[in-house]
């Protein structure tokens, strides 16, 4: 029996800190130069070297201003501040490589439906097929305020706007022009059909649309779709419309039953349990000997801070953990960021409390941090797919380039030899590459091919 194919992608933002906080400081750290296109297109050119399916870019609107209640800290650390644009990234590094895929991250509480699917098509069509939208609704107040709002919606109501803002984006991508539209015929002086492209009217409690797609049909029509909501509403809604699902978690068990509850929603709204693609968050620290990356680890943990991450998870939660004692237990508390975060560490059997949750933000982020020798490595790895059912993981960065580098010709070479891991890649589309039906649009059971004409 083969083994399952281990799936990956980078895991990256356009900013200098991202989810391992103060690494920064490392002397071989090169995470400053986020501004400089070639950093961007090196680190592509890298990635497809080594396989992955994709660079995967967070991304953030607001800033992070919870702990200590201000947001000295993260400018001090660069706790995703500054952070750039990451759809502005994507054609340059599109440019150099031929199978890397791109999954960007957008903040559809903050964006005109209209305009997005066109920027979206737009990707499409230069990336020839490799672009995939992470699908977020955000949780900071700080955001709310600097977009003219003065809190962000309620949590469950982000994603009822979700909802629609889905059915517009699936009318505009999926119906607006129909197979067949473009004829390019010169003598004719026809360029498109008329007949075959059509005006969508919506009209909802959110949003309303009047008008043709901007774009002709782009390779995949609709992007692959991403999400990563953990809550019972983000599970709900991942399993209606991602085909990608990130998760984070500390424990397998944890994950596992996390993994198993999103393919039986998926399967209850009419899907197949492997139309989700499940990645988990993951740091790793590889050297050609364990002894060696013992000593990487500890070098990198004399630069990272471990406050700097609290103040991220803060936000994250919605807690303000400098009101807390050292050793004080982090009590049940109610809050309108994440809230699967939120739930996880103030549960009244956690046990939680500061000293703890720092501990645990060794490395500046809270993933879990797999070190050893290449071989180590891959065992680990092969190890949360098996016993999890997740498909593959979100390599995060710690000391960049060297930490990516190190994964391309460390790890991947002990995968690919252990066949958990693919020798090269398979033409196509995004979507084509990661699911088995090879197929570059949605299948009929998802629901945007309701939307379909024809």
């Amino acid at each position: 029996m083969s083994k399952k194919q281990i799936r990956l992608n980078a895991f990256n933002m356009n900013c200098v800190g991202h989810i391992n906080h103060g690494l920064w400081t490392h002397p071989r750290d090169r995470s400053t130069d986020y501004t400089s296109i070639e950093y961007w297109t090196e680190q592509a050119r890298l990635l497809e070297r080594g396989k992955f399916d994709g660079l995967f870019l967070a991304d953030i609107v607001g800033v992070y201003d919870v702990y200590q209640d201000s947001a000295d800290l993260t400018a001090r650390e660069a706790i995703q501040l500054p952070v750039n644009d990451p759809l502005l990234l994507v054609s340059a590094m599109a440019a150099v490589t031929r199978h890397l895929g791109f999954g960007v991250t957008v903040n559809l509480t903050y964006e005109a439906p209209y305009l997005f699917a066109r920027r979206m098509s737009t990707l499409d069509h230069l990336t020839r097929g490799r672009i995939g939208w992470n699908i977020v609704t955000g949780y900071l107040d700080s955001a709310a305020r600097a977009m003219g709002l003065s809190e962000q919606p309620e949590h469950d109501a982000r994603y009822e706007r979700a909802e629609e803002f889905m059915q517009v984006l699936y009318k505009l991508w999926e119906g607006s022009w129909e197979d067949g539209a473009l004829l390019r015929d010169r003598q004719r002086r026809i360029f498109a059909d008329p007949a075959k492209v059509h005006r969508i009217k919506h009209r909802g409690e959110h949003y309303e649309v009047d008008g043709y797609h901007l774009s002709e049909p782009s390779p995949q029509r609709t992007p692959v779709l991403y999400q990563a909501g953990a809550s019972d509403r983000g599970q709900q809604f991942a399993a209606a419309h991602a085909e990608c699902v990130f998760i984070s978690s500390q424990k397998p068990e944890a994950a596992r039953k996390l993994v198993h509850d999103l393919r039986d929603q998926a399967q209850l709204a009419g899907r197949q349990r492997n139309d989700l693609k499940i990645f988990m968050g993951v740091s790793v620290i590889v050297a050609p000997t364990a002894a060696e990356a013992r000593e990487k680890y500890v070098e990198y943990c004399r630069y990272a801070n471990p406050e700097a991450g609290l103040a991220h998870f803060a936000a994250g939660t919605g807690f303000d953990f400098s009101r807390y004692g050292i050793d004080e237990a982090i009590r049940p508390a109610a809050s309108n960021a994440i809230q699967s975060s939120a739930k996880a560490v103030s549960a009244a059997d956690a046990g939680w409390t500061v000293r703890k949750l720092l501990d645990q933000l060794a490395l500046g982020g809270r993933y879990v941090t797999i070190v050893g020798s290449p071989q180590q490595v891959a065992d680990q790895l092969e190890a949360w797919v098996r016993d999890t059912d997740i498909d593959g993981f979100n390599l995060t960065r710690t000391v960049a380039p060297e930490s990516f580098e190190d994964f391309v010709n460390l790890v991947i070479p002990e995968l690919q030899a252990r066949g958990s891991y693919k020798l090269d890649y398979e033409d196509g589309t995004l979507r084509e590459k990661l699911f088995e039906a090879r197929q570059p649009l949605l299948p009929a059971r998802h629901p945007a091919a309701r939307y379909r004409r024809g």
